[in-house]
């Protein structure tokens, strides 16, 4: 099993299991991923971890795969101690003590284990989330004329996938995610979205991926809100920023 150092500030391990406090995974969810989503602050009603530091304890642990495909299936909120496999297969199931599942992984081919090439994708695929609001769901939704809820926006981290395009190893340059597409299929109140992206070493890519989110509690789309959405949700990262 490989130990990730820039992880160990994200997560604490006592008795065997896996703990995350809200302080955390907002920490993880601010600073790595720049991802402001509500639900990710320690003193959300809703709070969960984030989906991003979930997969990224996974790749700390066992390395990436050539192919991987995840699927969220819990919510990992406060006080959960999680699971993680000695010495899984192909297939890697994280659950708590009672043996709930949060996070589905199914991964083949060779193993990339080098904690510096590690790093490197997680801060980038990660990072990726960062732009996912404003700059990709918002054009998306005002092309299908939906918003979520400006008072509970709820988007969930459903899935994600990595296929390595080549093989990587003692990678220490800066990776850039790049998307290169998106999608949104609208159902009454909820959105299905896929987000294909490249991660790139100098413009070039070497692994592709995609990320499934799902978008509840629909409403129709009404610009002056969704302006003062984007100005709150520049105003959080702005503070942050500030410290």
């Amino acid at each position: 099993m490989i130990e990730s150092a820039f992880l160990r500030p994200y997560h604490d391990v006592r008795g065997g299991h896996v703990y995350i406090s809200p302080e955390q995974a907002s920490r993880f969810a601010k600073g790595i991923a720049g991802d402001f989503n509500p639900i990710h602050d320690p003193h959300s009603k809703r709070f969960c971890v984030p989906g991003d530091l979930l997969f990224a304890l996974v790749l700390g642990r066992y390395g990436v795969s050539a192919s991987m495909h995840c699927q969220f299936v819990g919510m990992v909120g406060d006080g959960v101690a999680l699971v993680f496999p000695e010495a899984p297969g192909s297939d890697i199931v994280i659950t708590d003590t009672q043996g709930k599942a949060y996070l589905k992984v199914e991964r083949a081919g060779p193993v990339v284990t080098d904690p510096y090439t590690i790093e490197a994708l997680t801060r980038s695929y990660a990072s990726f989330s960062g732009d996912n609001f404003p700059h990709v769901l918002v054009p998306l939704m005002e092309r299908h004329q939906v918003m979520v809820n400006p008072a509970r926006p709820l988007v969930i981290y459903e899935g994600m996938s990595l296929e390595l395009q080549a093989p990587v190893g003692g990678l220490t340059e800066t990776v850039q995610p790049r998307l290169e597409s998106a999608e949104m299929q609208v159902e009454g109140k909820r959105a299905d979205v896929r987000l294909d992206y490249a991660l790139c070493v100098e413009g070039d890519p070497f692994a592709r991926g995609s990320k499934h989110l799902v978008l509840s509690g629909l409403r129709p789309y009404d610009p002056e809100v969704m302006r003062g959405m984007e100005a709150q949700y520049a105003g959080w990262k702005e503070a942050y920023r500030a410290g």
